[in-house]
């Protein structure tokens, strides 16, 4: 199948994004973006004033509007507890009973001690990942030394 764009996008000769492919450019605007905007033009202005007019008359949806946009709904919120120190893949052991612990006692909620587990979680990778690769060049220097 011929592509008629083959020529201004970066693929390869299949269709697929090229190595190095830098993607849409910095602060490029989505094409519905530019098409609202275009829509709105110089109205944007006047527009936001009547949805503040209504909302202080007392339109409830304005109303609505208005706040979500100067206070929006917080999607996460930072989570404070002890937690004990991972030096090492099995400490982390230690932090997970730790996250239970607060869950079990009211101190965080689940889904925010399941999102202290992930981060757990992925950092006990690293401290393995990082023990196991120098548990390797130990045995490599050990080998290469004989």
């Amino acid at each position: 199948m011929k592509r008629n764009n083959a020529g201004n996008t970066y693929t390869d000769a299949s269709g697929k994004f090229a190595p190095g492919n830098p993607g849409r450019p910095k602060g490029a605007r989505h094409k519905v973006t530019r098409a609202v905007e275009a829509i709105l033009g110089n109205d944007a202005e006047a527009l936001t004033r009547k949805a503040v007019e209504r909302a202080l008359e007392g339109d409830a949806t304005a109303l609505r509007l208005c706040l979500e946009r100067i206070a929006p709904i917080r999607k996460d919120s930072p989570v404070s507890f002890d937690l004990p120190p991972m030096d090492t893949a099995l400490d982390a052991a230690a932090a997970a009973q730790a996250v239970l612990r607060g869950v079990s006692e009211g101190e965080i909620t689940p889904l925010e001690g399941a999102s202290v587990m992930a981060l757990i979680e992925g950092y006990r990778k690293t401290l393995e990942t990082t023990e196991l690769e120098a548990r390797i060049v130990a045995l490599e220097e050990q080998n290469g030394a004989r």
